[in-house]
């Protein structure tokens, strides 16, 4: 049984203008010590997802249909008060904003003891010594030092340990990490990355990671996930991402990663602008930026195509290949038999 199970997960947000579907129809399993990488642009999904896992969602949002089970518990519709006893004790999240996500009227101090005093049994002694042991863990120098400071007097890398070892206190068995380098630079956003590896190898916990940053993906993660207009639009092994990608948006994703071949070269960015999801087309959301599109394209949306065992696609193209190579063969009524 995998430690999580999201199956066919819908979220839509209501508003004045109308249904904004953020999620729709996803799915996926995440294993135990596993790190499962969501990638996209901004707007595609990746956060109301991870938002819809922990139900913290803004209050014009509704999971709509779906399911999402933790060691085989059934998450939708559980309730807030049995929901309580998930967040922050099986799942915990670290948000993209250390500067915004502390409370800056607490000392960090309370901020680290709040959750352990609440999903554990430790006196408020020994919950201090918890959260200066986190702390330590964290690589955070002078521990006792801290827990009396407020947010403001630490750096934004600091602030970043101190959200991680918060949402680590009760060893989680899933951490959610969404954009967890957002506004570091680059020497601090290694020392974070190379510090949650640490801590996932020490404690054996399974994370999901939320980025746009392609260079992190490669990094960390086991598998990935490429989202699109609130959809998955391609799924597999972090090196079948990486080496055989076969959605046109993951292609236009990594032409436009720059290395040391493009020197000097233009960037390939990807053209327009994403999807309007208040009027989402009945073909492929990707069609209007494709350089490949075709009619079907425009007027159909692709089903899952399964690449190979580790490798799946929603796209066309792919059907085309398969058509082309003969491995896809047409019946007379004109259903697909690979």
């Amino acid at each position: 049984m995998p430690l999580l199970e999201v199956k066919n997960l819908c979220t839509s947000f209501f508003t004045d203008a109308g249904e904004v579907k953020a999620v729709n129809d996803v799915s996926f399993n995440l294993e135990r010590g596993k790190v499962l990488g969501i990638i996209g642009e901004s707007g595609s999904g990746k956060s109301v997802t991870a938002y819809s896992i922990m139900q913290i969602l803004a209050g014009t949002g509704k999971i709509i249909g779906g399911s999402i089970k933790i060691d085989g518990q059934e998450l939708v519709g559980i309730g807030e008060k049995s929901m309580k006893n998930i967040r922050g004790n099986r799942i915990s999240i670290i948000f993209q904003d250390p500067m915004t996500s502390l409370n800056p009227t607490y000392t960090i101090g309370k901020q680290l003891m709040e959750p352990i005093i609440l999903h554990t049994n430790r006196t408020r002694a020994q919950a201090y010594e918890r959260a200066v042991e986190m702390l330590r863990l964290v690589n955070i120098n002078e521990p006792k030092k801290r827990m009396k400071q407020y947010p403001f007097e630490l750096s934004g890398g600091m602030r970043q340990r101190v959200m991680i070892a918060m949402a680590l206190a009760c060893e989680p068995d899933i951490l959610i990490a969404d954009e967890p380098t957002t506004a570091l630079d680059v020497t601090i956003q290694a020392q974070i990355l190379e510090l949650m590896a640490d801590l996932q190898k020490e404690l054996g916990m399974a994370i999901i990671l939320i980025t746009h940053d392609l260079g992190v993906v490669a990094q960390m993660c086991d598998e990935v996930i490429v989202m699109y207009a609130g959809s998955i639009c391609e799924q597999g092994t972090a090196d079948e991402i990486f080496y055989n990608p076969c959605h046109e948006y993951t292609k236009g994703l990594m032409r436009s990663i720059p290395t040391a071949d493009t020197a000097g070269n233009k960037l390939h960015p990807i053209t327009g602008t994403p999807i309007d999801l208040l009027n989402m087309p009945k073909g492929c959301p990707f069609a209007p930026r494709c350089d490949g599109a075709m009619k079907i394209c425009i007027d159909h949306r692709a089903q899952g195509m399964q690449i190979n065992d580790d490798h799946y696609a929603t796209c066309w193209m792919n059907v085309k290949k398969g058509l082309d190579s003969g491995d896809i063969i047409l019946d007379e009524e004109g259903e697909d038999n690979e």
